[in-house]
């Protein structure tokens, strides 16, 4: 089984200034000692933008990509569907966090999302629970 992590907490646990730090740590550390741990492709590309900003050091998250994350998930046309989907049914969830949901929903062996996200954790309906950091 595998736990999916969303990017704000993937930012929280890399930056120990960032409000989800402890919370991200803590949750990171305690999952990868039990879960395989997986990320969206979107969750990558959303970190990766924070190290082209010059927000995150690009070796560190190097690093924690691939020594931490078992796998980055791509996004199909089935899982842009049930984005949309989710998207539609609740206007505050952001289509980024949409597509990471989907991701989760759409790959059987993710038992839960972990997220600082409050809209995510809001989404009613999703075959695994939501784990909200704070």
């Amino acid at each position: 089984m595998a736990v999916a992590i969303d990017s704000d907490v993937v930012v929280g646990f890399l930056d120990s200034g960032d409000a989800l730090h402890r919370a991200a740590d803590s949750a990171i550390r305690e999952l990868m000692r039990e879960q395989r741990l997986v990320v969206s492709v979107v969750t990558y590309a959303e970190v990766l933008t924070g190290v082209r900003l010059g927000h995150h050091d690009e070796d560190l998250v190097a690093g924690f990509f691939t020594g931490l994350i078992s796998e980055v998930l791509a996004v199909d046309m089935a899982i842009a569907d049930i984005a949309a989907r989710l998207r539609a049914g609740q206007k505050t969830l952001r289509m980024p966090d949409a597509l990471i949901l989907a991701t989760a929903e759409a790959n059987p062996e993710i038992e839960m999302v972990v997220s600082g996200d409050t809209a995510a954790a809001r989404v009613a309906g999703l075959g695994c629970p939501v784990r909200l950091l704070r």
